[in-house]
């Protein structure tokens, strides 16, 4: 039988399946933005069981460089893209849910979503073909290309004494015009402030430097960004050494 879930049932089903996956996990979704308990359960599922195979799939460049980083350093973990994705299925050995929640912490806090959870052993036939369409899904989409992220940390530590950070460093442009992390509104280009005039005092009164925003402040695309780390990973390989 198929169970509905709502916004908070479909985050706390899908925590529920990494936690007791045993042979595979897929997550599938266009956006991605992982929060601090997917993080932990991710890593501990990663060390516990060697043999796990897990894959993610998302858009190119919705993946930002943070969670990039991570995701490259967790043994198990095959990272996708694929440029027409919209659909958000996650699905272990056992489960299968389909749902309108990406893996996107502004959805998961601010959205209104909905989903349905199959479990394999009641409904074997529906387990099966979303399993052929996930697997359909892995075969379109191209495997992501995150081992620089690894080289840029890798340099950056040889490079420099220990205890000593070092701030990036920008390559000239010739556009000074960015873009509000949280409207998109055409604004000078700032990472240090990346929100308009008109966002920037909402955001002060809480001053919440992770909170999920929608653009990249370099390029203007939708992609799950913060105060914190304003710029897409593509950006952030473009304008960045």
């Amino acid at each position: 039988m198929a169970d509905f879930l709502s916004t908070a049932g479909a985050s706390h089903a899908i925590e529920q399946m990494v936690k007791n996956s045993k042979q595979r996990l897929y997550l599938i979704s266009p956006y991605l933005q992982i929060n601090p308990l997917l993080r932990s359960l991710l890593q501990q599922l990663d060390n516990r069981i060697s043999t796990i195979d897990i894959r993610i799939v998302s858009r190119t460049d919705k993946i930002n460089a943070d969670d990039m980083s991570f995701l490259q350093n967790l043994k198990n973990v095959k990272v996708y893209a694929l440029d027409n994705l919209h659909a958000k299925c996650y699905l272990n050995e056992e489960t299968a849910i389909i749902t309108s929640l990406n893996l996107y912490q502004f959805s998961q806090h601010n959205n209104i979503e909905m989903g349905i959870k199959i479990d394999k052993s009641t409904e074997t036939e529906l387990y099966n073909a979303m399993y052929e369409e996930v697997e359909r899904i892995f075969g379109e989409s191209k495997k992501y290309q995150i081992s620089i992220v690894e080289k840029e940390k890798t340099e950056s530590k040889s490079q420099q004494p220990e205890n000593i950070k070092e701030t990036p460093k920008r390559q000239q442009t010739s556009s000074n015009e960015g873009f509000c992390l949280r409207c998109g509104a055409k604004m000078a280009l700032n990472p240090d402030k990346p929100l308009c005039s008109k966002c920037y005092p909402i955001w002060a009164k809480y001053a919440d430097d992770k909170y999920p925003e929608k653009f990249c402040h370099i390029c203007g695309k939708e992609s799950a960004q913060s105060y914190a780390k304003p710029i897409c990973y593509s950006c952030y390989k473009k304008h960045y050494k």
